[in-house]
């Protein structure tokens, strides 16, 4: 078997394979390349020692068995026999799912989260995003401190576990999609400087050094970067990849990293002869990012819209703090804005920000499903101090009210786990460093985050605390009783409004058209002939909203058909949806 691996900096390379040591040589025809060739299969334990240094594990690891610091294995991708044929699903229609392995269930494993796949192929969602799956330190974490970035967490049950959970959404109908972390590496098991500049001092980010995607010798760290993404849609057969914290990519060189990576996803698509997608998490509110490159776009095909979040978070909840405040002054004005246009802050002033932020969207240029839209995710509910989900916070009216906006908005749909029957478990910051130094730092820069914000400090949970992870495990007794059974119930019929109205995945964002009143606090929109509206004030509302030929679809509470006067009665905190006859 070939081995190979960049050094650039390297004055020797030697490659140990099952307890044999041998030389490498310079690829003549590659600068900074050593290769060489040993006996290997499936399994066996491999590393680099650059310059008599320590083995470390390959910075392109398939597989890390005891850990990021223990050796790599080689995987045999071919070995694994795909049991269900896939054409794949695009992201146009779809809804997505965030779903995070370790706290899916209580076992934490792949083998566990797909046994529960079925309550997912019948709630009506079509792909599942998981989390982060490269390793990490310890057994429990979010994910996005991972290294080996090729690798899949050994805990979670490595690469052949993935590739069973694959088939079974697949069969299933699901399509998977798997968040990556482009901007930064792990603190801890992190090699990858030794190798060569993977980090750059030029630019940096929350995390330190920049990722090196334009300084002396980027292009081989943006090839790095590619082939990792590459392989997890080639070799796992995902349908698509969630890129987080794009904003975090520093990179002057003419042809962006994102543009060279969207050009891959998309020839490789056409080599597999199935449809794949890139969606971003993005805090610039610029639509070049999913303007399709040929239009001077970098062609990523969605991102995620914090600004509907926002909007809608602050609408339900009244919360004002940080970047919540332009929003809540906004109230359902913002939330129009957003329904109407996709973004809230367009070039208007920020002032979390101190400056004015955004572009306008064209939104005759701009198709809704390249914007995802969501009331919940694990940012903004497991970065709150105590991880608590808006079911903790509002009553199940006002969470009905939130799930019609969020499945009937034009955008492209993302529930987090467990909404869905408003769980009553909360989703919390958790990790399980190894490092005694930088667990008791992260435990304490968490403190000292929320004591600015008037927490005390035993209110915050430890996330070293083994205990912090199991609660927020979800409980899988919940959906079968009140009042979790009437929201899933909620929650199925929207989703199955999406499959039966045309006008719901209409990619037309110009055709919605919203009313509110700001005092009365109701809002409705309209996409073609279905109209939608929630009443979030706690009393009965009447909405002149001209429908006297419009039938029930769907209600929270019981609506009755609109008389000839067109206006629609609403018990409070309750929405319908309707359809034009």
């Amino acid at each position: 078997m070939q081995f190979e691996v960049w050094a650039p900096q390297a004055g020797r390379v030697t490659l140990q394979c099952d307890g044999v040591t041998r030389a490498l040589e310079r690829d003549p025809e590659r600068a900074g390349w050593w290769w060489g060739e040993a006996e290997a299969r499936e399994g066996s334990r491999y590393g680099f020692a650059l310059d008599d240094g320590p083995v470390l594990p390959d910075p392109r690891s398939r597989r890390q068995p005891d850990g990021p610091d223990g050796l790599s294995a080689v995987v045999e991708h071919e070995r694994y026999t795909w049991r269900v044929p896939w054409r794949g699903r695009p992201l146009p229609g779809a809804v997505l799912y965030e779903l995070h392995v370790g706290t899916y269930t209580p076992e934490g494993t792949l083998d566990a989260a797909a046994e529960r796949l079925g309550h997912l192929a019948e709630l009506g969602v079509t792909h599942v995003e998981l989390m982060p799956l490269t390793p990490f330190p310890g057994t429990h974490g979010w994910g996005y401190e991972g290294v080996s970035l090729w690798a899949v967490h050994e805990p979670y049950g490595g690469p052949e576990a993935l590739k069973r959970f694959v088939d079974r959404a697949h069969e299933l109908g699901l399509g998977v999609v798997l968040d990556v972390v482009h901007n930064h590496f792990g603190p801890s098991g992190n090699y990858l400087p030794v190798f060569g500049p993977y980090l750059t001092d030029t630019h940096h980010t929350p995390w330190g050094a920049a990722v090196n995607l334009d300084a002396p010798g980027s292009d081989e760290v943006r090839a790095f970067l590619i082939g990792s993404a590459l392989a997890w849609l080639r070799d796992y057969r995902l349908d698509g990849l969630r890129l987080d914290a794009v904003h975090a990519l520093v990179d002057t060189r003419a042809l962006h990293f994102l543009e060279e990576l969207s050009a891959a996803v998309d020839a490789l698509a056409g080599e597999v002869e199935r449809p794949l997608f890139l969606v971003a998490e993005s805090d610039l509110n610029d639509p070049r990012l999913i303007t399709a490159r040929a239009e001077g776009g970098l062609g990523l095909h969605a991102q995620w819209n914090d600004d509907f979040h926002h909007a809608l978070h602050t609408v339900l909840t009244g919360e004002a703090q940080g970047y919540y405040a332009d929003f809540a002054r906004a109230s359902l004005g913002g939330l129009a804005k957003t329904l109407g246009g996709g973004y809230f802050h367009d070039g208007s002033y920020s002032s979390f920000r101190a400056r004015h932020h955004g572009r306008p969207l064209d939104r005759t240029r701009v198709a809704g499903h390249r914007l995802l839209g969501y009331s919940q995710t694990h940012d903004q509910v497991g970065n709150r101090a105590q991880g608590d989900r808006l079911s903790a916070l509002l009553s199940p009216g006002l969470l009905a009210c939130a799930a019609t906006l969020v499945l009937t908005a034009p955008f492209t749909p993302m529930l987090f786990m467990g909404e869905e029957w408003a769980a009553g478990t909360p989703w919390q910051f958790f990790t399980d460093h190894t490092d005694p130094e930088l667990a008791d730092a992260v435990r304490r820069g968490r403190r000292r985050e929320f004591a600015a914000h008037g927490w005390k400090e035993e209110d915050v949970p430890d996330p070293q605390d083994p205990a912090t992870r199991d609660r927020s495990c979800l409980d899988w007794s919940e959906p079968e009783r009140e009042p979790h059974a009437r929201m899933l119930d909620w929650y199925r019929r929207l989703l199955a409004l999406r499959r039966e109205q045309p006008d719901l995945t209409d990619p037309d964002l110009a055709d919605t058209k919203v009313a509110y009143d700001e005092e009365r606090r109701w809002l409705a929109f309209r996409r073609g002939d279905v109209l939608v509206a929630v009443n979030l004030a706690p009393e009965p509302a009447e909405l002149p909203l001209g429908v006297p030929h419009a039938r029930v679809l769907a209600a929270w509470e019981p609506v009755r058909t609109p008389g000839a006067d067109g206006v629609v009665r609403l018990p409070g905190e309750s929405g319908v949806v309707l359809l034009q006859e």
